[in-house]
């Protein structure tokens, strides 16, 4: 039977044990489905890190280099943190360097204390990342980037979803609090998503930078199979 916990911020991953858990890292809008959404479109791995600087220091060994704080893309680098900057070729080929204001450093956080898995969870191949789950039989850790520390609904709802999911393909253990209650909002909004989004922080925050098209995509469910893990430090295909 897999375990289900859900961490609604970062700021309360302490509480929780990751070791030997298959770690979720969900940062929906944008980095974790700009993640899955390079590595579909044939790039060979994407280094999550927490610094500007250090992204840069990436470039000497060929990556392409990509940096977003606030939701804005970073002057110097050579992407942002939007998912249409990784089509139409690209990013095929290539290693990426990415750095973001929330998800990147979620992912630094639990890559090296023990976790059996560490993957980029996206509506994207929400499907693909539950059969994975289900067919692994780890536990599962879901850990929501949020929004500096702060709980937010988009990465919330994700986790409902995947839990949700997962529930449904195999025998699951559900006790924790933040797994209902994402589960619940989840069933709540799943109709109409972007909708139920729109009064949300982040939504107004990313509309005022003209970032609609990125948040519809990124709320498309399933489009592709591809699951993103980490693989010698890196997010790869798994």
């Amino acid at each position: 039977m897999i375990n289900i916990e859900v961490v609604l911020s970062p700021a309360l991953l302490h509480l929780n044990t990751i070791r030997d858990t298959n770690v979720v890292v969900i940062d929906i809008l944008r980095a974790t489905s700009t993640i899955c959404t390079a590595i579909h479109h044939g790039a060979n791995s994407v280094k999550a890190l927490m610094s500007q600087s250090e992204t840069l220091e990436w470039a000497e060994k060929g990556y392409l280099t990509a940096a977003e704080r606030n939701g804005q893309k970073i002057e110097g680098f050579d992407l942002g943190n939007s998912p249409f900057e990784c089509m139409d070729g690209k990013v095929n080929g290539r290693s990426i360097a990415l750095t973001t204001t929330n998800g990147t450093k979620c992912i630094e956080a639990v890559a090296n204390d023990g976790a059996r898995n560490v993957f980029s969870g996206s509506f994207l191949n929400l499907e693909a990342m539950a059969n994975f789950l289900a067919n692994d039989k780890g536990d599962v850790l879901l850990l929501c980037a949020g929004w500096k520390d702060s709980v937010n609904l988009e990465d919330t709802l994700f986790a409902g979803a995947l839990a949700h999911e997962l529930n449904n393909r195999t025998d699951c253990k559900i006790d924790c609090d933040a797994a209902l209650m994402s589960m619940d909002i989840y069933q709540m909004a799943k109709v109409d998503l972007i909708s139920y989004l729109k009064k949300s922080s982040h939504y107004k925050r990313l509309s005022h930078l003209h970032h609609e098209e990125d948040m519809v995509y990124c709320l498309k469910h399933s489009i592709f199979e591809t699951v993103c893990g980490l693989k010698d430090g890196e997010m790869k295909k798994f």
